[in-house]
């Protein structure tokens, strides 16, 4: 009687241990299987965020609405592994930026162009190109709020030696997308008070990079500068004379590989001083531009001399007296 109850007592003691290796063992799987995704996903972020070339295929292609058909695709594929991945900070600068990018050249840019009559369309693409304008910025924010948790805080209070002392040379790009995010925000919206009151937030970033970098972007940089100091008003920094010498320093740099100070001192400088001639000179030499003389910028000097034709067939919107043949 008691061995039916030893052999009982065997089987029991015997399935214990088989059913924990058997949890075990799944457990195992399943924590291989999701280190295995995790490292899959790491491996394509850092592909993706890291190298040159998957930007590069982008900036040198020669079809602009071509481009401008992918890019949201690839947005949203990167925010996608953002979001399996938002401590990969190369993944959020790549997303954010693409996001400043893709609302300045296909959707600021077409606003532009819409004609006034147009009124109701205009407004639609400008108000998407802002709300695109500010997810880029909010993506970028992140990983500067990770570098210094108080830099939302300095910023408004204007310590902003304090606010940018944390970042070095390497957050240079950091800092120049979610600035140049920001400002342009402000730039299709220029009515929006609370936005223009960030304004020298945005200049304390770009300073910083100026500091930390002054040859940035290989003209990049002083591109940016002759825009902002030649569109915005002088009690916000405006500075004509200011925007001529980056313009200077941009050409020196860059004149034969970016047409993008050109353009920016034509559409800024020029038009607020009216000076109609030098509008056309500098936006002739933007379509004497060969773009396949710089492969790496070939999108963005095809649609600068995409702009550029089109200011100069509306050429008299922008000057009260101008010459024609």
């Amino acid at each position: 009687m008691q061995m039916p109850a030893r052999k009982a007592a065997a089987n029991s003691s015997g399935t214990a241990p088989d059913l924990a290796i058997a949890v075990a063992l799944a457990l195992a799987l399943c924590l291989s299987s999701c280190s295995i995704e995790k490292l899959a996903l790491k491996k394509v972020a850092g592909m993706l965020s890291g190298s040159s070339a998957s930007a590069d295929v982008f900036t040198s292609d020669n079809d602009p609405d071509f481009v401008g058909d992918a890019l949201p695709f690839a947005i949203k594929l990167y925010e996608t592994l953002l979001a399996s991945l938002p401590e990969h900070d190369g993944l959020r600068l790549r997303t954010g930026s693409l996001y400043v990018m893709y609302a300045n050249a296909f959707v600021e840019t077409p606003a532009d162009m819409t004609p006034r009559a147009e009124l109701e369309t205009k407004e639609y693409l400008l108000a998407r190109a802002k709300n695109l304008y500010l997810r880029g910025r909010d993506i970028l924010f992140k990983s500067l709020e990770k570098k210094n948790p108080r830099i939302r805080e300095q910023l408004k209070d204007r310590q902003y030696r304090e606010a940018m002392a944390p970042f070095g040379k390497a957050d240079a790009p950091l800092l120049y997308w979610t600035a140049l995010g920001w400002l342009a925000a402000f730039s299709v919206d220029p009515l929006d008070m609370t936005l223009g009151q960030t304004v020298p937030q945005t200049r304390a970033m770009i300073e910083r990079v100026a500091a930390l970098e002054p040859g940035y972007g290989k003209g990049a940089l002083d591109a940016f500068f002759v825009g902002y100091y030649g569109s915005l008003p002088g009690y916000l920094g405006g500075d004509p004379a200011k925007a001529r010498e980056h313009f200077a320093r941009a050409q020196a740099v860059a004149a034969k590989s970016d047409t993008s100070s050109l353009l920016s001192l034509a559409t800024t400088v020029c038009v607020n001083e009216q000076n109609a001639a030098e509008f056309k000179r500098l936006l002739g030499e933007v379509l004497a531009f060969d773009p396949e003389s710089s492969p790496p910028n070939r999108l963005v000097n095809i649609l600068n001399q995409r702009k550029a034709r089109w200011y100069l067939a509306h050429i008299d919107d922008f000057f009260i007296e101008t010459e024609h043949p």
